[in-house]
């Protein structure tokens, strides 16, 4: 039996070998009837095309990232690039993969098959544009693949979608893609599509705590937001019971000035790197009267000061007083390295 199963074994081997043969000799038949010329060109080919796989941009992590049904391949090359797999990209979107249309001018840019349709074209802004570009890039393995800036996925949305709104899209399989369009602005509404690639890939762990300033502006709104009704009617609540402070007070607009002092420390100094010097930029300029938060995003630093605040307010609410909830925090919701807290009472870091 056992004669049986290595007989078996060696002969897959040996037709596996002869397979390897069989290219070889066919490769050295190619090269026979080749002129000197033909084998000279196919010779600088060969050289030129390992020159440029030498200088591609190389991945430094990859993963698989889940949104709704799809999971895209995904990576971080090592110069800090994001990239979704081509093939990925046509999945998110719902779309077979094809090739895009053929410009029809010298120097234009070949749009992608999932947006080359005529009806879409003046929804496509300079934004879009600037990442429609293919990026080839080594894998880990060494292998030579394609893809697409990751902030393809969230620009190719807004285009659909404003395309919908104007009634520009008719077609099913277009209204099919606009409604998946929906689906994945609300997937990556809160957290970004940057920092799901990075947490999908584990970069996270590999970055430095200062490459998160990088993606400062993806906080900062470019104008100022006007928001209502931020900071819950719990938060002043406990904040005064923390401090040893009668509330209601008198005057239930009251707030003790170095409330704002505290709230800087408490929610922007542990929101994101930087933000609180950001925002107090933005608000030199803004109208007098403009609250520090009314500079944040709306998809992404908005959502999550909501999301900071409402952990914030529970720690206080398990906190005895001041120094048992500050403690909390620094557990929780550690602030930022090189943040100042110069004008803090000892007691209060």
């Amino acid at each position: 039996m056992c004669m049986i199963d290595l007989s078996i074994t060696t002969r897959d081997m040996l037709m596996k070998n002869d397979d390897v043969s069989g290219k070889a000799k066919g490769g050295k038949a190619r090269a026979a009837k080749m002129t000197a010329e033909q084998r000279k060109e196919s010779s600088r080919k060969a050289v030129a095309a390992k020159k440029e796989k030498a200088l591609l941009p190389v991945s430094a992590n990859e993963g698989k990232l889940k949104i709704g049904d799809a999971e895209l391949d995904v990576a971080v090359l090592e110069n800090g690039r994001r990239i979704i797999s081509q093939a990925s990209v046509f999945k998110a979107f719902g779309r077979p993969q094809r090739g895009g249309r053929a410009p029809q001018e010298e120097g234009v840019i070949n749009m992608p098959a999932f947006m080359d349709a005529a009806n879409l074209k003046k929804y496509i802004n300079q934004d879009v544009m600037g990442v429609i570009n293919k990026v080839k890039y080594k894998t880990i393995t060494g292998s030579v693949q394609e893809g697409y800036d990751a902030s393809i996925i969230p620009l190719v949305c807004d285009v659909y979608l404003k395309a919908r709104e104007a009634g520009a899209i008719t077609r099913p399989n277009q209204l099919e893609t606009a409604k998946k369009a929906e689906i994945l602005v609300r997937s990556l509404a809160k957290v970004g599509i940057i920092a799901l690639v990075d947490e999908a890939t584990g970069y996270q762990r590999d970055r430095e705590k200062d490459a998160l300033a990088k993606i400062l502006e993806a906080f900062v709104a470019k104008e100022i937001q006007p928001y209502i009704t931020t900071f819950p009617a719990d938060y002043y609540e406990e904040l005064f019971r923390l401090r040893g402070l009668e509330y209601p007070p008198e005057n239930p607009r009251f707030r003790p000035q170095y409330f704002g002092v505290l709230t800087n420390d408490i929610v922007y100094k542990r929101l994101a790197p930087n933000i609180l010097e950001e925002l107090k930029k933005q608000n030199v300029k803004a109208s007098k009267g403009t609250k520090l938060f009314q500079g944040l995003t709306p998809n992404i630093g908005y959502q999550k000061l909501r999301e900071h605040l409402s952990s914030t307010v529970t720690i206080m609410k398990l906190s005895n007083d001041y120094s048992d909830f500050i403690a909390k925090m620094n557990r929780l919701h550690p602030r930022f390295e090189d943040v100042k807290t110069d004008e803090l009472d000892d007691s209060d870091k």
